[in-house]
């Protein structure tokens, strides 16, 4: 078979038929076998003598779609993308929760009474066995996190990617669904590079930060998640942020945490602590004082940590601080 491509100009197709030179193909009429298909009305053309072979033909190609003018080249299909978010991926139909017509009228007692069953029995079918309705309640509680903790849809997205792939490897079995969600938040954090800690993750989804620590280093073993260890300066911006410090502490602390990270200060100690130490050092220094305790707060550590990290930094870089 010998066809042409199909064109767009403004949107339309101008090229809609396409020529077939099979030998089985000949037309009945004339008996030559060159016959053009035409996609427009859907007809099949003898080109010489115009013998209507076959009409209503169903176009078995896939279903592109032209929205404006010059999109035609990009393919789009019916249809929106898949919500990995959600247990279904966001693919089944949800009926609306009110009871009014297409045109805004209220529904009558007995279709209202019918669009009531078809509600129940729609998210029956939703969730209908064990493992959707645990993705669906794992989703709901991830959903709940990302909200509480303002995470993008990004981290949102890693972490149901995160989780479908530990219950794929069935290493959900005897663990809680809260715990394994709040693990794949804190590994969703991590890989977008946006860490936060375990005691945030703690406080926003009610798990003990040793469960979602224990249940984060089984995960990180079993799906072999490769997480870069946590830079001081991934939490600078968002600290600063809730001490109200601008740009020049910031700017500051970056500064120290480079030199810092270079004389090896920052090895083998807490990211958290060490960056609250160096926001302590540059609040002082730009006088825009802030008190161990705010900082530690904020950071999630003891004012006794800023304090044995700052005089540490203080001292090998060399900075005088007037305490």
């Amino acid at each position: 078979m010998m066809s042409e491509s199909v064109f767009f100009d403004n949107g339309k197709q101008t090229v809609l038929k396409e020529k077939t030179t099979e030998k089985t193909n000949k037309c009945p009429e004339c008996g030559r076998g060159h016959l053009v298909r035409d996609y427009e009305r859907g007809e099949l053309v003898c080109e010489y003598c115009g013998a209507v072979v076959e009409e209503q033909i169903v176009d078995q190609g896939p279903d592109y779609r032209v929205f404006e003018s010059g999109s035609g080249e990009s393919r789009k299909h019916n249809g929106g993308p898949e919500d990995i978010t959600k247990h279904d991926k966001g693919l089944t139909t949800e009926i609306a929760p009110k009871n009014k017509d297409c045109n805004g009228n209220s529904l009558s007692p007995t279709n209202r009474a019918m669009f009531y069953r078809l509600r129940k029995w729609q998210k029956r079918m939703r969730v209908s066995n064990g493992a959707e309705r645990n993705m669906a309640t794992a989703m709901m509680e991830l959903d709940r996190i990302a909200a509480t903790m303002v995470l993008s849809e990004t981290v949102k997205g890693t972490a149901a990617m995160i989780y479908r792939r530990a219950v794929k490897k069935n290493l959900i079995r005897g663990r809680s669904i809260q715990g394994v969600v709040a693990a794949s938040v804190y590994a969703a954090c991590r890989q977008c590079g946006v860490p936060r800690t375990l005691d945030e993750i703690s406080a926003a989804c009610r798990v003990g930060r040793k469960e979602i620590g224990r249940t984060y280093r089984f995960m990180t073993r079993e799906l072999k998640l490769k997480l870069l260890p946590t830079n001081p300066q991934d939490y600078v911006q968002r600290f600063c942020s809730e001490l109200n410090l601008n740009g020049e502490v910031q700017n500051m602390t970056t500064q120290i945490l480079r030199d810092a990270h270079e004389k090896e200060i920052t090895s083998g100690k807490g990211p958290t602590g060490v960056a609250a130490a160096a926001i302590y050092i540059s609040a002082i220094k730009c006088n825009k004082r802030r008190t161990q305790k705010d900082v530690a707060d904020v950071a999630g550590v003891t004012e006794v940590t800023i304090r044995n990290r700052y005089k540490e930094i203080a001292e090998i870089l060399g900075i005088e601080i007037q305490v």
